[in-house]
């Protein structure tokens, strides 16, 4: 399933930015409410790793595409 251009598309292009754009706002919220621990981490780690995970799977959907017959 996570090797079809289709899925890697919606998670790379449309699920994970998403993603990374409620969490940013998340940890903003945090910090900004007083809670600047929790809210540093959610900021830089969990917003990182749905942002690396988009570059991910459109770097694999790519290759995907790449590897798939021309008739296809």
């Amino acid at each position: 399933m996570l090797r079809k251009p289709e899925t890697l598309f919606v998670l790379g292009y449309m699920l994970l930015p998403l993603l990374a754009l409620l969490s940013a706002i998340v940890g903003l919220t945090m910090i900004l409410g007083g809670n600047k621990i929790a809210g540093a981490v959610v900021l830089v780690v969990v917003t990182q790793v749905f942002a690396f995970g988009a570059v991910f799977a459109l770097r694999r959907r790519k290759s995907a595409l790449l590897a798939e017959p021309d008739g296809k």
